[in-house]
């Protein structure tokens, strides 16, 4: 069977569950299609895939691009979306069964009733993929994500806080024509947590995985404030915590010749964009673990028995996935911007609120006495890290695997992918 798969353009997570969706899909032939940092995570794990398309007009009305991917689409079998709606609405134009996959139902905002997009997705046009984006176009990016869970064959849900909530009412809408909704715990590369090699010599003290970072605001050269506040506070880490004699600084702004090595006092920090596997291995033995809070790196860490500390929020998907998970150890102990700058509020809209945060780390990057505070209180934060016992740290794993338990990832799909022929 063809499969044609791609996933939102939004950081590594949505690519990253793309990878594990489609590793435990063998036996099919799997072409990736989209462009930006999912095609570049996608092209480095290109094993994960029979074919990278890159560049191929998903989220274009016109042109050569689309018409390809039209094609591509029509020529398929099965489709499979992480999160990208517009490919779930070609999908549907095309007359393709589509399953979307979805880590953060809970966190899409909602500007109208459910009804009203509901109502929107009844009466989509399929005589094209420009007239059905048309007839969509009132919807914001948010609402633009349910509507394809709406029109979508089947939905595919990672269990987090607030989600079953979200799927229930989905299913009330009782309309008998939306998806299929199944509940998921992690989707994580399942075969890559389990056959990392046996346990060897730590090459680094400390790993810190900053994740995909780019988004619809966030690049690697423009609104990249965080990314220069990281640089400015990686070298007085390395002053600060003598244990920390070798560090690993992994993510996608140190991709395509961006990486970087920084020595200071003898120590170093090596900054790298790996494969997803070669990551794992450093999740699984490396001591001390600093990661972006970004739900696919946690499941990760979950899944090898860690437990990570969470760095400020680059984005507000991060401030929404930290404030849902506070009542854990992990969200309590969470840096945070509002450890620097506990008056400043961030909106709570997704690009409102990710502006906000870009003009707090520019903020704390430019002057000497906010900074001075970040670094005291981001040292506190590992000091506090740094002491948790074994048991603690077991404990903190533990309640998060509880909170976001849900059926096995293989056995979902299994029931809504048939097996190859």
């Amino acid at each position: 069977m063809r499969i044609v798969m791609g996933a939102q353009n939004c950081g590594f997570g949505p690519a990253a569950e793309l990878v594990a969706v489609s590793r435990l899909l063998t036996g099919h032939e799997r072409i990736f299609v989209g462009d930006g940092v999912a095609a570049a995570f996608a092209r480095r794990n290109a094993d994960a895939f029979d074919d990278i398309r890159e560049g191929t007009g998903i989220h274009d009305t016109t042109g050569a691009g689309s018409a390809a991917i039209d094609d591509l689409l029509k020529a398929s079998d099965q489709v499979v979306s992480v999160m990208d709606a517009d490919l779930v609405v070609r999908s549907v134009v095309a007359g393709r069964p589509v399953v979307m996959v979805d880590s953060l139902l809970s966190f899409w905002q909602l500007g109208r009733p459910l009804a009203v997009i509901r109502d929107l997705c009844e009466s989509l046009p399929r005589s094209s993929f420009s007239a059905a984006d048309r007839h969509l176009g009132t919807l914001s990016p948010h609402e633009r994500v349910v509507a394809a869970h709406l029109l979508a064959t089947h939905s595919v849900v990672q269990n987090f806080p607030g989600a079953t909530e979200r799927m229930a009412e989905l299913v009330a809408l009782g309309s008998g024509a939306g998806p299929a909704m199944h509940l998921t715990g992690s989707i994580v590369d399942v075969d890559g947590l389990r056959n990392l090699p046996p346990a060897a010599e730590p090459e680094y003290d400390l790993l810190i995985n900053v994740g995909g970072f780019k988004n619809f605001l966030l690049d690697f050269d423009v609104h990249n404030d965080y990314m220069r506040l990281l640089h400015r506070w990686i070298a007085d880490l390395l002053r600060d915590w003598g244990r920390f004699r070798r560090v690993l600084v992994c993510g996608g702004p140190f991709g395509e010749h961006r990486e970087r090595d920084v020595s200071v006092a003898g120590r170093r920090a090596s900054c790298r964009f790996l494969a997803q596997r070669e990551l794992l291995r450093h999740v699984a033995s490396t001591p001390h673990y600093l990661l972006a809070p970004g739900l696919t790196a946690l499941h990760e860490s979950l899944s090898l028995g860690r437990l990570p500390l969470a760095i400020h929020e680059q984005h507000y998907a991060h401030v929404f996935t930290v404030r849902r998970l506070e009542g854990t150890h992990f969200g309590r102990m969470a840096a945070r911007f509002a450890d620097v700058l506990p008056g400043h509020h961030v909106p709570e809209d997704d690009f409102a609120g990710t502006a906000a945060l870009v003009e707090i780390a520019g903020r704390v990057r430019e002057d000497d006495e906010l900074y001075a505070g970040f670094r005291r209180t981001f040292n506190e934060r590992i000091e506090h890290y740094l002491s948790l016992t074994p048991a603690q740290r077991r404990q903190g794993v533990g309640e998060l695997r509880e909170a976001l338990a849900g059926d096995p990832l293989s056995s979902v799909l299994a029931r809504v992918i048939a097996p190859p022929r």
